[in-house]
């Protein structure tokens, strides 16, 4: 496949070619702390700063994008560290309520590159839109006349959008088919635009809905649907990684080749059971979703797309494959349709978006397609990995002791104190959680000398909850 980088821009205030996205460390900061050292990558000024802490969308501008506001509803944002594609380092912003994902990302990344490489291409950036004609008298007759006035078609169709033509892109061709269905054959005009830089819904609905009723009256039918197709088949990416040398694999009981080995095992079990492969591009979906909230980009589309490939051939099938290569390296790669988009739409409104696009710098909608492909090879390959070795409990288990400690009223550091201790005892559960926060805050308040002679801190015996209740 030809990576499409027909429309370069600069989109960041510094030149990020020139630095790492490896930054270790980076999870035991606080939240001002890690933006103060994104700064590093890409400066931000005191207001970009202040706008992705508190929020990224204000209620006025979300009343200008969706019918019926009420508000702006939040989601974590973080940013995935240590990727490196094509070697280019990425810092990912990722837009994601599910814990463990940015950090498994963040980890698998740093595996990868420094144990070996992972690469990308993509293909032009086409989109199909769909004219659907009906009750047409004779099909054939009807598919030849629209071939034959191909030229002039898509000459009218790129009047609509002067500037995609000026910059390379436009309707390319126009591809007629007959297809039989229940209410009978059905005459489908797919017009095949390359959107360049654009994500390209609106720029294909209209030039759909300018042929369509052209169309109809050329071959004497009736229009229906002119819209876009969301599986964009046309645009593909796909990203490879490579690892010179298993041992970094070794974890729990299993050493690198072993483990290897099994995650070839589960992929391969995903491959033969939708079921499993349904959790599978999940843990993709994980990654890729992520991105594309953070980004302004259509995930609903993408979702759409990306499983209707899955199921390409009849039966749902994993979109990540893993396996050992000619040369016996470990290797794992996505092949996905990704349409995305860096220009109009919700990157002309929304300041957030805006902002960790710069972030990012990806110069064109090839190079985020890959990106968020990308993340999502690397999620999926970080949660087949646990599956396949210690089990993916362990690490769920313990974030999800810091939900619960939360939820039980700890904040900072004393929520992961409590989330540690019950992830130790495999108690992860409401009532000990409250428990653990009496005890912890009682004995924070017995360390004060002050407080060292009072009856509470006398008869208080703190080993007691630590030791007896993690044998229960």
């Amino acid at each position: 496949m030809e990576t499409s980088l027909q429309v370069k821009r600069s989109l960041s205030k510094s030149n990020t070619k020139t630095r790492s996205s490896r930054l270790p460390g980076f999870y035991k900061l606080d939240l001002a702390q890690r933006l103060d050292k994104l700064d590093e990558w890409h400066k931000l000024t005191r207001d970009e700063k202040w706008m992705i802490k508190k929020e990224t969308l204000t209620p006025e501008l979300a009343d200008v994008m969706i019918e019926n506001a009420i508000g702006v509803f939040g989601m974590p944002l973080g940013v995935a560290v240590n990727l490196q594609l094509n070697n280019k380092d990425y810092i990912v912003p990722m837009a994601i309520e599910e814990s463990s994902v940015v950090a498994a990302a963040s980890n698998a990344a740093r595996l990868i590159r420094e144990n070996g490489s992972m690469n990308a291409h993509t293909s032009e950036q086409i989109m199909i839109s769909q004219i659907q004609i009906v009750d047409v008298a004779d099909p054939q007759r009807a598919k030849k006349m629209i071939e034959g006035e191909k030229e002039r078609l898509m000459s009218v169709a790129n009047q609509k959008d002067f500037t995609i033509v000026r910059l390379g892109g436009g309707i390319n061709d126009i591809e007629v088919e007959i297809l039989e269905t229940k209410s009978g054959p059905m005459i489908i005009a797919n017009l095949i635009v390359n959107c360049l830089d654009a994500m390209g819904a609106n720029i294909v609905n209209t030039m759909a809905e300018t042929l369509g009723p052209i169309i109809a009256e050329l071959v004497d039918g009736e229009v229906i649907c002119q819209i876009v197709s969301n599986y964009s088949d046309r645009r593909m990416v796909k990203v490879k990684f490579e690892l010179d040398n298993v041992d970094c694999l070794g974890r729990a009981s299993f050493d690198g080749k072993r483990a290897a080995e099994r995650i070839i095992k589960a992929y391969h079990f995903a491959d033969a059971s939708p079921h499993r492969a349904a959790t599978h591009n999940k843990g993709v979906m994980n990654g890729i979703d992520g991105v594309l909230i953070a980004t302004g980009n259509d995930w609903r589309a993408v979702e759409a797309g990306i499983h209707t490939y899955a199921s390409k051939d009849g039966k749902y099938r994993p979109v990540t494959h893993y396996y050992f290569n000619d040369e016996g390296k470990f290797t794992g790669e996505i092949e996905v349709p990704l349409a995305v988009g860096i220009v109009g739409g919700i990157t002309k409104i929304h300041p957030g978006v805006k902002t960790l696009l710069e972030m990012m710098n990806v110069e064109t909608s090839a190079e985020l397609a890959q990106v968020v492909a990308a993340t999502g090879l690397i999620q999926n390959f970080a949660a087949i990995w646990t599956l396949a070795t210690e089990g993916i409990q362990k690490g769920h288990m313990t974030l999800h002791a810091k939900n619960v400690a939360v939820f039980a009223g700890a904040i900072g550091e004393m929520a992961i104190r409590i989330a540690d201790q019950m992830a130790h005892e495999g108690r992860v559960r409401f009532d000990r959680a409250k428990e653990l926060l009496k005890h912890f805050m009682m004995k924070e308040k017995c360390d004060d000398p002050e407080n060292k002679d009072s009856h509470e801190c006398v008869d208080n015996d703190f080993d007691e909850i630590m030791t007896d209740k993690t044998n229960n």
